[in-house]
């Protein structure tokens, strides 16, 4: 199935006209026809099966004539607070796979040690776009704008959070026993899980968090790039808890 993404579209609406370059691609590419049915997601989990009505190289216009709602094929929901990597290409590696694998939401957060200070998400979400429509997935995630590491803890989403995690890898004492992320999952949970940046967290940074009920955590034994921490973690949740449902059948 080809998959195609528009956040304008809702169950109201009957037709839709596609812009040039999708029109381009539907018309040159697909060789697509008058009558010729295809597939729209809104990314709110809704999947649309349009008709074309009308067909050129500028202009693809069709009729939507059916609708069915996606449930989440995820028995859990995922946030990943990350502080993002000097080169932006590490960063939209990570949002790609990160799509492709599940996750609700990522939230770049400026920490002390940051190596980038100022992100742009515009990029990141055509990225997202794109890892949805190649995975055919049916509910976007949301790319937040870049926030204070202060901002973020004591925001009020992070406080509805029941389950949120700091990964801090080697950076408390052995003798505080850090838990392995992964035995902490539990199915149907909504997860937080927060990455810092290569030179790790301040540690004024860690105390702050636990005064605020995260969790200090393990992700093993190696030390990891930010990036691969947080696909490790990503991959880990969805590995781990679809396990646990397949066991619990």
């Amino acid at each position: 199935m080809q998959l195609f993404f528009n956040d304008t579209i809702g169950v109201e609406t009957s037709h839709f006209i596609f812009d040039v370059a999708e029109s381009r691609h539907i018309s040159r590419v697909l060789r697509k026809q008058v009558d010729d049915n295809i597939h729209i997601t809104n990314g709110k989990g809704i999947l649309f099966t349009a008709r074309i009505s009308s067909i050129s190289d500028k202009k693809c216009e069709v009729d939507i004539i059916h609708y069915e709602e996606k449930e989440l094929n995820r028995n859990y929901l995922l946030r990943l607070a990350i502080a993002p990597t000097k080169n932006m290409n590490r960063m939209e590696w990570l949002v790609e796979k990160a799509t492709e694998i599940g996750i609700d939401q990522i939230i770049p957060v400026k920490t002390k040690h940051s190596e980038r200070k100022q992100l742009k998400p515009e990029r990141l979400k055509k990225i997202c776009i794109s890892a949805l429509k190649q995975s055919l997935q049916f509910h976007m995630p949301a790319i937040q704008e870049m926030i204070p590491f202060s901002d973020f803890i004591t925001s009020d989403q992070v406080k509805k959070t029941s389950h949120k995690y700091i990964a801090v890898c080697d950076q408390l004492d052995e003798e505080k026993n850090n838990q392995y992320l992964f035995d902490l999952l539990k199915p149907k949970s909504d997860i937080l899980v927060l990455i810092g940046p290569e030179g790790g967290f301040a540690k004024e940074e860690i105390a702050m968090a636990i005064k605020n009920a995260f969790k200090p955590v393990s992700l093993g034994t190696q030390r990891l790039r930010t990036e691969t921490a947080a696909l490790l973690t990503v991959s880990g949740v969805s590995i781990q808890l679809k396990s646990i449902s397949r066991d619990e059948k």
